[in-house]
């Protein structure tokens, strides 16, 4: 995997009360195969990650939705975690941040609880996808086509349900990344993106 994706920045977005291993590991492998990332999220200074009920580590925020300027990214990926979608989704500069990607057919990556941020910007109509088990009804209302699978791959957005799909979630996300903007992607979405 190392070398793969030399001078590819990646976004990851992230707030306050993400499944730290969800953010560390994926991470983890994406500088391991060369990609740059950095930390965008809603306010300055740190967040805050949990393993699972339980306070996790802080982590420093390299820029904020505000200042980060997705243009700049090559690809993003979207932990889980039950606090951190929830505080991304309530916030429109997040979700605007989220549809650039898509508009512009640029890989996506999102575990867990993750995808509810695609939910709220309005980006999982009609795309076969995975996620933590308890918001499969969500997934569905949304237009998706769920699957219980460890990890799914759409026109470039990637999917996993939960921490035990890591290994596969970051091996398909780093073969995403690594093939670019997925022209398939933007084709799906602009129905949706210029409603």
């Amino acid at each position: 995997m190392a070398g793969k994706l030399d001078g590819k920045k990646v976004a990851i977005l992230v707030a306050d009360g993400f499944e730290q291993v969800e953010m560390t590991k994926p991470r983890a492998a994406l500088e391991g195969a060369g990609a740059e990332t950095k930390i965008v999220s809603l306010k300055p200074g740190q967040i805050q990650g949990i393993h699972h009920a339980d306070k996790g580590d802080k982590f420093d925020v390299d820029l904020t939705v505000a200042d980060a300027r997705p243009e700049e990214f090559d690809a993003l990926m979207i932990p889980g975690g039950l606090l951190n979608p929830d505080a991304l989704r309530s916030n429109e500069g997040a979700l605007e941040f989220t549809r650039h990607f898509f508009r512009e057919s640029k890989p996506v990556a999102a575990i867990c609880h993750g995808p509810q941020v695609l939910i709220s910007a309005d980006l999982v109509r009609g795309r076969k996808m995975t996620s933590w088990p308890a918001i499969k009804a969500d997934m569905c209302n949304a237009g998706a086509r769920w699957v219980d699978e460890e990890v799914v791959v759409d026109n470039g957005l990637v999917t996993s349900r939960k921490p035990d799909d890591i290994p596969a979630f970051n091996e398909k996300m780093i073969e995403e990344f690594c093939e670019g903007r997925h022209e398939a992607l933007a084709g799906a979405s602009s129905a949706t993106l210029e409603t």
